[in-house]
């Protein structure tokens, strides 16, 4: 049975998306059979995996409002085992159109649990807030993987994020865990970056991922040739720190 795991900051612009894109392609590299789901509006995890959203008959948007069948969505990658359904600027109204659907909180868990059985893993990239389509991905999931970016206001915001967790746990989800809290843009020479670090290690101890994403140029360029990382330079540091980040993962969920 595939395990779903959602990545969520409403803070943005702390590399969600990029970690989203390129733990998949590390995940499937290593075996695994993996669907991104993209579900934010801007459909970047969707562009960054060579996906060209103009020509799409089908997205999550009409998996959610129309009730398309996923399996009409889903589309392959150029990584092997990799498959991403993907998203559209449509997506935007669709917390709108949600709200008078019976059970809305639930609609994409609906949507995704006749998936697990088909998947490894099925990871959603949340938009950068905490609206109706990010409570219904923390709704549908396994667990959470939080991306802290190592910059000042790094854990502004995370308490909000932790709240709706929390109120996600006790009212809809109650199986919910936290996967970890991933370090991105981590840069070892910056006195601030290893303050952030030692902060939230010293807050969350264990549930921190041993791995942290260094910055890099390399995984900066790779999106806007719409491959992860591992496609476009697999020498780098970047696609070597997601390979370690999913292989940690595996070995977590192996517990």
């Amino acid at each position: 049975m595939g395990r779903i795991i959602s990545l969520a900051n409403q803070k943005g612009g702390v590399g969600k998306t990029t970690t989203a894109i390129n733990l998949a392609a590390s995940l499937a590299t290593l075996g695994k059979k993996v669907l991104l789901v993209d579900a934010d509006p801007q459909a970047n995890a969707s562009s960054g995996l060579g996906i060209d959203i103009r020509t799409l008959e089908f997205t999550i948007y009409e998996c959610l409002i129309d009730g398309v069948p996923s399996t009409q969505a889903i589309h392959p990658t150029a990584v092997d085992n990799l498959f991403v359904l993907p998203s559209h600027i449509d997506l935007v109204g669709a917390e709108i159109e949600m709200l008078n659907m019976d059970s809305r909180e639930h609609v994409m868990n609906k949507l995704l649990s006749p998936l697990k059985s088909l998947y490894d893993y099925i990871l959603i990239d949340c938009s950068p807030s905490l609206g109706l389509i990010t409570v219904n991905a923390l709704t549908a999931s396994d667990s959470v993987i939080i991306p802290v970016q190592c910059e000042y206001f790094a854990l502004e915001g995370i308490s909000k994020l932790l709240n709706t967790i929390k109120i996600i746990k006790s009212k809809l989800n109650p199986l919910l865990e936290i996967e970890g809290f991933l370090l991105t843009m981590y840069d070892n020479r910056l006195r601030l970056a290893n303050q952030v670090y030692t902060e939230v290690k010293k807050h969350f101890q264990d549930m921190v991922f041993e791995t942290a994403i260094t910055r890099n140029v390399r995984l900066s360029e790779a999106p806007s040739h719409g491959m992860p990382v591992l496609l476009y330079d697999a020498e780098s540091k970047g696609s070597t720190n997601y390979m370690d980040l999913a292989k940690e993962l595996i070995v977590r969920n192996k517990k």
